[in-house]
């Protein structure tokens, strides 16, 4: 068995999955050029500063370490990013799994499992969303996504790529074990932005709009721990390597939670009161995203370990009280 290839390993899932793979006893080699990836998340294994869509970095890879399988992360991955700069994210995401792939098959490397997103989903979002559910993005961010995926199903057909995508709900939450967590500069993200507010880190949360057709008004997300995410990935490998069909799975616990709830839930585990205030929504935004995780349950085995809010939260409370990486105090 050969090495493992993690683009953007240094990322928060990646880091997440590495550390996995790594307690797998399986041997990893992280590839990312740290524009969010971080330095000191990249410890479980070889590190190589480098970008995915660099050619020539990926031979050097390819051409000095045994890999026989590559687990896709690197990609830009914030939605309102997307709306205001979208020749980056084209560039970047799909240009960069294009080189990726074309130095995989010029390296006879023929297994990958891809990070994608349930935003590739289109509306209607008013139940859970399986993989038959009809496609439409409503980013550029999630248009990227669904473009990858379209190329991985042809190289499938024109070349015998074996590849899965997993099209992950919110992810959240922090290793138990304190040695990883979230930590993205500037940060975006609802669950650690509360926390940092209970910090004093920031003066409030901005709820980004309370006029979705949704119970409270505010936008409903599957919120789904990083470490059932790591599971999947590498169980993922495993269905790959034992001749386990291409196609794509949905990664969430089936549970809905608004944006007031989740700020209800984080006063609850963190006994602080969190002030918010109200702010437009943002560009790309769906109302509601929940997804219904039955195939990776049937055919991957995957049985997530967190599925309480509050036990998801407090992971993440646990890692933001130590990480000295926040941002700087008002």
């Amino acid at each position: 068995m050969g090495q493992i290839l993690v683009t953007g390993g240094a990322g928060y899932i990646g880091a997440h999955t590495v550390k996995r793979l790594a307690g797998a006893g399986l041997e990893t080699v992280v590839v990312d050029n740290l524009s969010t990836g971080h330095r000191d998340f990249a410890r479980w294994g070889a590190f190589i500063q480098g970008d995915v869509g660099d050619a020539e970095t990926l031979d050097m890879v390819f051409g000095t370490r045994k890999i026989d399988a590559v687990v896709h992360f690197a990609a830009a991955s914030q939605v309102g990013e997307s709306v205001t700069n979208p020749l980056f994210y084209y560039q970047n995401n799909v240009q960069g799994a294009l080189t990726l792939l074309a130095a995989m098959r010029r390296h006879g490397v023929d297994t990958l499992v891809f990070s994608s997103t349930c935003a590739v989903y289109g509306p209607p979002f008013d139940s859970l969303l399986t993989e038959d559910h009809a496609i439409g993005p409503i980013s550029p961010y999630a248009h990227t996504k669904r473009m990858i995926e379209q190329i991985l199903a042809d190289c499938s057909r024109a070349y015998g790529l074996k590849a899965l995508c997993l099209r992950y709900f919110n992810a959240a939450g922090a290793d138990p074990e304190g040695e990883v967590g979230e930590r993205h500069l500037p940060e975006t993200h609802l669950i650690p932005l509360v926390l940092q507010t209970a910090l004093g880190q920031r003066e409030c949360v901005n709820i980004l709009g309370d006029d979705y057709p949704t119970p409270d008004g505010t936008a409903i997300r599957d919120y789904i721990h990083v470490q059932d995410l790591a599971a999947a990935h590498a169980l993922a490998l495993e269905h790959l390597r034992s001749g386990g069909a291409s196609g794509a799975f949905n990664l969430g616990n089936g549970l809905g939670h608004s944006v007031r709830q989740v700020v209800e839930a984080a006063r609850s585990v963190t006994g602080l009161d969190i002030p918010v205030r109200l702010a437009p929504r943002r560009a790309g935004d769906s109302p509601r995203l929940v997804g219904d995780a039955a195939r990776a349950r049937a055919v991957l085995g995957w049985r997530p370990e967190f599925s309480d809010i509050r036990e998801i939260i407090s992971t993440a409370w646990n890692w933001h009280r130590q990480e000295p990486h926040g941002p700087p105090p008002l």
